[in-house]
């Protein structure tokens, strides 16, 4: 390849010499990186890692020409792009071994699991073991960048409009989640970029075995997305192709996927050794990119001593940045319990809960205003989902006349794509969006829940803190009018088993509304489960849901349950605590009547976090307890709490703490009669509340 110079540039071939020989610095300290930790297996692989060893050039001409503006979702084989970006072989191997001043996790999570928020650098939000699940958050940073773009809410950047890059590898792309991120990004046309690295492995399965097609093929399927195919061996041509696709999606605001052809030198992981079961280590030596960039170097002038000098120098600073990293400090035992959220600013209820002079509202619109009210005062909040646009309005209503007053690109309706909705929503946060997005009913959210558990709820613990999810996902739930096994579902105990999200499961329309605020505003994932039963208070005894809507200033803080009924403790006759939430709140009440002045009712509010004082106070004053649930009561969270008043109130109680709920069934049948037959009702809960009360 000829080297040409000009008064003002030297370059070889179409790229800038200095950015070849930068390209050439980084392959050798990758190089010497792979071949270090190999040497040093015993101390290096006690933490699962994988290496770049194979793939290096295209990520090298990727990440050469990223900037601070644009964001980076890169895999665990990327350690090339990581380095190419800024990071140092220090700063990795902090991550390899998991110590305490890791950059991304502070050693929470496996080496080439990258987070990072620096000015300097491209941006880069947590994603999980990357494959293919961090093709839907990244997608949601291209749409909150479009967004922003369109409100004039981003900055101005000299050098250019900010990119998204998904670094994907091939195995990856037949996830089905990557198809819905590719669907949204030709939907929307956005500024993303697909990187799909191919070494025909699947770990230890070929591309034939697994794929009906490579990614490009693929691709083609998805009308906009436009694709190259290169040879990523070839630094030279990477830089170039990506140099062009990248200054498209800068300019034009569109989607591309570049198709990458590598070989993988190093072992799939540390603990999956390519010689059990690879019989192709000497072809795939042939296309060793190191050797090529070598012999281009050479080709272009440059002296074997020159070159020599270069790998010397890689090598000697990889060498002493992993003796530096060994004595580096492990957390310590308390790091433990850091950044599983974020300090929210909601401490305590503030506003007016009852403002004179205003008529009591159903909880339906009382969540409408509430979002109304936060998307007149905050430009960066967006409100979608499937079936909320304009046209409808949500088939409950929930966002009737948002579209028409905010517009189409701020409330809009979504495919049938549940977790593209959930995941989305990791990616418009990072960009500084805040989503409200909703799962049409509790039933459709178990597409979502990998996205939820995976993606959402450990950002912030598995960043260490640099970037909690903020967003609120709105989930009707329940069952009522026979909605039938698919629209009845009550889904809460799989919910509280994820860590890292809050909970709320209100039962008024004051309560929606105030805990909706306290959603918006915390900087935490909240899952907000509402009884689509009460949402028009036309079940009889659920007129109480019914409430006066509060101002615009009432928000609830997390974690603080509320006394529906106090019931004094009497000598002369026993008394009751009644642990409920939702619907069970209609339920107890009206079993209350029964027993008057003896029965205590708490609602929840908050699922997580959940109101241990309260309650422990209110069982402990009557030393009877009953929890009310909609769930089949089996293995359940209303059972956690029963256990939990247990353990905490054992002294206390004159009775089992019992629990009641629906029948221990797969599914709520469709008949209505078969449906009042499984439910809770008023009748079930009094005939509980009188067993306890005799005990």
């Amino acid at each position: 390849m000829p080297t040409t110079m000009t008064a003002k540039n030297e370059s070889i071939g179409s790229v800038p010499v200095n950015s070849v020989i930068r390209a050439f610095e980084l392959m050798c300290c990758a190089k010497a990186m792979t071949e270090l930790f190999e040497k040093n297996a015993a101390v290096t692989s006690k933490y699962v890692h994988a290496t770049s060893r194979g793939h290096e050039a295209v990520q090298i001409a990727l990440g050469m020409q990223l900037k601070p503006q644009d964001y980076l979702s890169a895999y665990y084989r990327d350690d090339s792009i990581l380095l190419s970006i800024g990071m140092t072989p220090y700063e990795l191997m902090l991550q390899l071994m998991a110590k305490a001043d890791d950059p991304f996790s502070g050693g929470r999570t496996y080496y080439s699991h990258p987070s990072l928020k620096r000015d300097n650098m491209p941006k880069i939000p947590h994603q999980s073991s990357a494959t293919g699940m961090q093709a839907i958050p990244t997608t949601g940073i291209a749409m909150g960048i479009q967004y922003k773009e369109k409100r004039d809410l981003l900055p101005s950047y000299p050098d250019g409009k900010p990119i998204v890059v998904c670094s994907l590898g091939d195995g990856s792309v037949t996830e089905g989640e990557v198809a819905e991120a590719f669907q949204m990004a030709v939907l929307k046309k956005l500024p993303i970029l697909y990187l799909v690295q191919d070494n025909d492995w699947d770990i230890s399965a070929t591309g034939k075995e697994t794929r009906a097609m490579d990614a490009v093929e693929y691709a083609r399927g998805f009308k906009g997305l436009e694709t190259r195919s290169i040879d990523g061996t070839d630094f030279m041509r990477s830089f170039q192709v990506l140099r062009d696709v990248i200054e498209t999606i800068r300019n034009e605001r569109r989607p591309f996927l570049v198709h990458a052809k590598v070989p993988l030198l190093n072992h799939h992981t540390s603990g999956v050794r390519k010689e059990w079961y690879r019989g192709d280590l000497e072809e795939a030596a042939k296309r060793d990119p190191f050797p090529r960039l070598k012999s281009q170097l050479i080709i272009a002038g440059f002296t074997s001593d020159k070159i020599k000098q270069i790998e010397e120098k890689e090598a000697v600073a990889v060498s002493e940045a992993y003796e530096k990293a060994l004595k580096a400090a492990d957390p310590l035992p308390e790091d433990l319990f850091k950044h599983d959220f974020a300090p929210t600013p909601v401490t305590e209820e503030k506003g007016i809960r009852e403002p004179e002079g205003r008529e009591k509202k159903v909880m339906v619109d009382c969540a409408l205003f509430a979002i109304q009210e936060l998307m007149e005062k905050h430009p960066e909040c967006l409100f979608y989902g499937q079936d909320v646009g304009g046209r409808l309005g949500g088939v409950f209503r929930e966002a009737a006349t948002l579209a028409q007053k905010f517009g189409d690109d701020r409330v809009f309706n979504t495919p049938i794509q549940e977790a593209f909705i959930v995941g989305s929503t990791v990616g418009m946060s990072a960009t500084g969006c805040k989503p409200i997005v909703e799962i049409q009913f509790a039933d459709y959210i178990w597409p979502g829940l990998n996205q939820l558990f995976t993606e959402v709820s450990r950002s912030c613990y598995l960043t260490n803190g640099k970037w909690p999810v903020s967003s609120v996902i709105r989930v009707p739930i329940g069952a009522y009018g026979s909605g039938g096994p698919y629209h009845s579902s009550s889904v809460e105990s799989v919910l509280t088993n994820i860590r890292g999200i809050k909970i709320a499961y209100p039962s008024t329309g004051a309560d929606l509304k105030g805990l909706l605020k306290a959603a918006y505003y915390d900087p935490n994932p909240v899952v907000m489960l509402e009884h689509k039963g009460l949402y028009w208070s036309k079940i009889k005894g659920t007129e109480d849901a019914k409430t006066v809507e509060p101002d615009a200033d009432y928000i609830i803080p997390f974690g603080k349950g509320r006394v529906v009924q106090s019931a004094e403790s009497s000598k002369t006759s026993n008394t009751l605590s009644v642990i409920t939430y939702g619907m069970g709140v209609y339920w107890a009440k009206n079993a209350s009547k029964n027993f008057p002045s003896r029965i205590e009712i708490i609602d929840l509010r908050t699922l997580f976090p959940l109101d241990e004082e309260l309650i422990y106070a209110s069982v402990k004053k009557h030393s009877r307890c009953l929890v009310v649930t909609e769930e089949p009561v089996n293995n359940t969270f209303a059972q956690s709490v029963a256990s939990r008043i247990q353990q905490h109130c054992f002294e206390y109680l004159d009775a089992p703490v019992t629990v009641i709920g629906s029948e221990n069934l797969p599914a709520v049948p469709l008949n209505s009669i078969l449906e009042y037959t499984m439910l809770p009702n008023a009748d079930k809960v009094s005939n509980a509340i009188e067993n306890l009360l005799s005990y």
